[in-house]
């Protein structure tokens, strides 16, 4: 956590005109477009990471489908792992998380600025429905990321199993799947330093409808993980 306390030093003029901005964008009467809005909390992430100390490696950008509406599925690791995704990534998305996290402050506001969801892994009707306006949405050509495993690995680059409720969105929308591999996105808020680090982002090949429709959701589950630890292993040996 030493890291989070040197980024609010570093920012501290900055942060409540970023607070301000992005609780305007969240809200239902603002103008600007979703590439905008995107564009102005890329920055703001890129400054915070930067004057954080933290590099973000980014491989793969060409594997992202030319056309927007595709999900991305990213391995989870910790609280960095947005803001690495967020770096990396040129293309606009939005961010389903669970419920508990939604409640954290400038979460809340980005999550809405983002036209995020969260989800209360509790409630089964209340995720179903939230999968079902997600694929809506990706139909009409917005991306989304959502971490497969539910919650993040406690064992570094280790993959969690993955879920196959989570690929539902995907299947019902018929879009691309773009698996991503997070390399030690754990280590920037939980290890109690704020030394230079380094993470890294993999785009891996899309996998798209006509490859998937023959399978179940857990075996699109299976395939994803294994690609996403076969790649880590290739990078960390």
């Amino acid at each position: 956590m030493n890291r989070i306390f040197y980024m609010v030093i570093r920012n501290f003029f900055r942060v409540p005109i970023w607070f301000y901005r992005i609780w305007r964008m969240g809200l239902p009467n603002d103008t600007h477009t979703d590439g905008q809005r995107y564009d102005y909390l890329r920055n703001v992430v890129k400054t915070v990471n930067r004057t954080g100390r933290i590099k973000v490696e980014v491989q793969g950008v060409d594997n992202l489908p030319s056309e927007n509406g595709f999900i991305l599925f990213p391995n989870h690791q910790g609280l960095f792992d947005v803001l690495a995704l967020m770096d990396a990534c040129p293309n606009p998305f939005g961010v389903v998380v669970k419920k508990e996290a939604a409640k954290l402050i400038l979460v809340k506001q980005v999550i809405k600025a983002l036209n995020g969801f969260s989800i209360d892994r509790q409630d089964i009707k209340a995720s179903m429905e939230i999968i079902v306006r997600m694929a809506e949405n990706v139909k009409l050509g917005k991306n989304y990321v959502i971490f497969p495993e539910g919650t993040r690995s406690r064992e570094g680059n280790k993959l969690l199993a993955f879920k196959g409720g989570t690929f539902k969105s995907a299947v019902n929308a018929k879009c691309p799947i773009v698996p991503v591999a997070l390399i030690d996105c754990f280590k920037p808020f939980d290890e109690n330093s704020s030394k230079k680090q380094t993470v890294q982002v993999c785009f891996l090949k899309p996998i798209y409808a006509e490859e998937y429709k023959n399978m179940k959701t857990l075996q699109i589950a299976e395939l994803v993980h294994d690609n996403i630890q076969e790649k880590i292993n290739q990078i960390i040996g």
